[in-house]
């Protein structure tokens, strides 16, 4: 099934999924919209993705890892954000890497960990991590490859930091299906709307310039899936009816 957002067009989907037409995927980093929502951005996350439905939602997508052993291991993530997913843990890692472009996150991330930690600021356009090749046991990705255009050269670089036989375990939101497109339009817009003056179908093309679907077909290229879901879990599910995929991936040996 077609995602909502190759199939819909003209408002309705410069609504749901941003108005992709006239604004591309790449933003301009002299906008004033842009550069409005950069200094935005936690006051939008912690008020939309830490408290009432988006926490749920995101709460689902970090439950992939309870079967996820990181005892011992060499653990990095790109956007720990506020390591959310710290009571998920099974095992302390020996070492836990985040990578971020927000020197305020990886603070955060560093106070949470409870292990040996080194924090990685990148620049937003930067597809590299000064990491050595095959350094990680285990990289984690939670509602980040959305965010990350080009996507190949990104995972072209993570399979670089990976071991052989290392995973890679995530989360993405539905991007460009139906659901998460009115499920956005009902919560987040709204945010935006009433505590800004942002033009928001210009935002969400920048900000999630991935679909959900490109981005599991990405992955599929370049590593073994292991498992793949979607949440919440409803009959013949799929991620136009969902919202959110739930992966793990494994790098070849």
């Amino acid at each position: 099934m077609a995602l909502a957002g190759r199939i819909l067009s003209g408002k309705i989907s410069a609504v749901l999924f941003g108005d992709r037409e006239r604004f591309g995927l790449s933003p301009d980093e002299t906008d004033q919209d842009w550069q409005t929502w950069q200094a935005t951005y936690l006051d939008f996350y912690n008020s939309t993705q830490k408290a009432g439905f988006g926490r749920v939602v995101n709460d689902a997508g970090y439950r992939v890892m309870q079967d996820i052993k990181l005892e011992g291991l060499t653990v990095a993530e790109i956007g720990p954000g506020s390591l959310p997913h710290r009571d998920c843990w099974k095992g302390e890692p020996a070492k836990f890497i985040g990578i971020d472009v927000n020197q305020s996150f990886l603070d955060i991330s560093e106070s949470k960990a409870g292990c040996l930690f080194q924090g990685i600021k990148v620049a937003p356009d930067d597809t590299t991590v000064p990491l050595a090749d095959e350094s990680i046991d285990i990289l984690l990705s939670y509602y980040s490859l959305e965010h990350l255009n080009p996507l190949g050269d990104y995972l072209d670089e993570y399979a670089r930091l990976l071991k052989p036989g290392g995973l890679l375990v995530g989360a993405i939101p539905n991007e460009g299906g139906l659901f998460w497109g009115l499920g956005r339009f009902l919560t987040s817009r709204r945010w935006i709307h009433a505590n800004t003056s942002l033009n928001y179908d210009k935002i969400i093309c920048w900000e999630h310039p991935n679909f959900a679907d490109t981005i599991i077909a990405e992955l599929d290229k370049r590593f073994s899936r292991q498992t793949v879901n979607h949440y919440p879990k409803i009959g013949l599910s799929s991620q136009n009816l969902t919202l959110l995929t739930r992966f793990v991936y494994r790098k070849p040996n």
